[in-house]
């Protein structure tokens, strides 16, 4: 019995890196967005719900059964869905075998312990949704019930078709009692979120120390870049193709990376104020001492990222090429998998030249980091050189005077980065 809840709870915790790691950049841009801050507290408490809901879901699926030409056959008595409320005190009563005992009808009552564990299963999503989501009641109640059906629904599909037939039972009295259970989590939660201090508060108190956070800033730049990127990529093949049909002549490879970088970091924040990365997390770049943006500071600021992050970009996209281009993909993973500190020494001694620009990108990447980390504002060296920094538009989530308009799109002439810092 303890096997059968051990195995989901292991499933799921080596899932959940993955999950969490698949998820982060995403996460990262909506908490920017709606709150203007990544705080701790608000981390914990969504990364915590995140593995809650993949250790709930585990729980309904795993372990999953083998396939075999008999599986139908074997799970034949789960195959109709029960749709009788009530139901299962016919099972306690079935499994007490006429027994009426304490030990028999609860203690040791499999049917009982069943129907306790479906009650636990959404009892932290009634809570979650009271103190992270701010739910009231009567949606607890119909997120519960939505959980509940999907999981209901997911074991009847055989998973979504991963399976011919059903290998457990479609329950309507399993939706009643986890219902009931989301309801039971969120009414425990109240005494325990009026002792937690709430998580705006923890919000607005890490805005107050830093307006535009340091993780704000790299996420945009993770986004710049990545878009950059793909930009490149394709103007690349653009160029190749037209190149070889004579349309246009050829353009020297190196030319069409850098004309990419300086069209995405020097002239687009100078014709609209931001990038379209920090257009995503509500940033634009200002001088800071107001002012419209001077086009030589911002060719300052985009040659000092680009010293810092081209490195790494360049390994990454070698390392990209070579997968790509490896024919057999299959036995280079699996020697990757096998490999050992000795065949890393060997292949750099191979590859010095890749080796060389990987260690470069990271070392020089992570020493730009730490210096921007250590500096009293939390400003980079392109921020100090250039004279340009950021400014943090209003989140969605901020709170305005009653009938405000929102702020306008950014523009070149920035307002000066004071007035933001206090309105922030």
């Amino acid at each position: 019995m303890t096997d059968a809840y051990l195995l989901p709870i292991k499933t799921a915790a080596a899932l959940f890196p993955l999950v969490a790691l698949a998820l982060f950049l995403p996460t990262a841009v909506v908490l920017y967005r709606r709150h203007g801050v990544m705080s701790r507290g608000r981390t914990l408490s969504l990364y915590g719900f995140l593995y809650y809901a993949l250790s709930a879901f585990c729980m309904t699926v795993v372990p999953l059964p083998r396939r075999s030409p008999d599986m139908c056959s074997r799970y034949a008595v789960v195959a109709d869905p029960q749709l009788i409320p009530g139901n299962t005190f016919g099972d306690i009563w079935k499994e007490a075998h006429g027994k009426v005992t304490v030990n028999a009808l609860v203690l040791q009552n499999p049917a009982v312990a069943g129907t306790l564990f479906n009650l636990l299963l959404l009892l932290p999503l009634g809570a979650f949704l009271r103190y992270h989501f701010r739910r009231g009641p009567a949606a607890t109640a119909a997120l519960g019930f939505g959980a509940s059906l999907f999981f209901e629904l997911t074991q009847w599909s055989g998973v979504w078709g991963l399976y011919a037939c059903p290998y457990r039972l479609f329950d309507v009295d399993d939706l009643i009692v986890n219902t009931s259970g989301a309801l039971l989590g969120w009414v425990l939660a109240g005494p325990v979120t009026r002792r937690l201090p709430a998580l705006e508060t923890l919000d607005g108190r890490a805005l107050a120390r830093h307006p535009v956070p340091f993780g704000r800033r790299l996420t945009a730049l993770a986004l710049d870049l990545v878009g950059y990127a793909a930009v490149t990529v394709l103007a690349v093949g653009v160029s190749r193709g037209l190149g070889e049909a004579a349309v246009l002549p050829r353009v020297p490879g190196p030319w069409v990376p850098g004309a990419a970088f300086a069209g995405w970091f020097v002239v687009l924040p100078y014709l609209t104020g931001t990038t379209p990365g920090k257009r995503l997390l509500l940033l634009r770049v200002v001088p800071a001492g107001g002012g419209a943006l001077p086009l030589c500071r911002l060719a300052v600021r985009a040659l000092l990222l680009g010293v810092a992050t081209l490195p790494l970009l360049a390994g990454l996209s070698v390392a990209a090429a070579v997968l790509f281009v490896e024919p057999s993909l299959p036995g280079l993973v699996a020697t990757a998998r096998q490999a050992t500190g000795e065949d890393a020494a060997y292949l750099a001694a191979l590859y010095p030249e890749q080796a060389l620009v990987a260690v470069l990108g990271i070392t020089m990447l992570l020493a730009y980091g730490l210096r921007t980390l250590r500096h009293p504002d939390g400003l980079g060296p392109h921020e100090i050189l250039s004279g340009l920094r950021n400014e943090a538009l209003p989140h969605t989530r901020a709170r305005r005077p009653h009938g405000t308009a929102p702020d306008p799109a950014p523009v070149r002439a920035a307002t000066p980065l004071r007035e933001t810092l206090t309105s922030v």
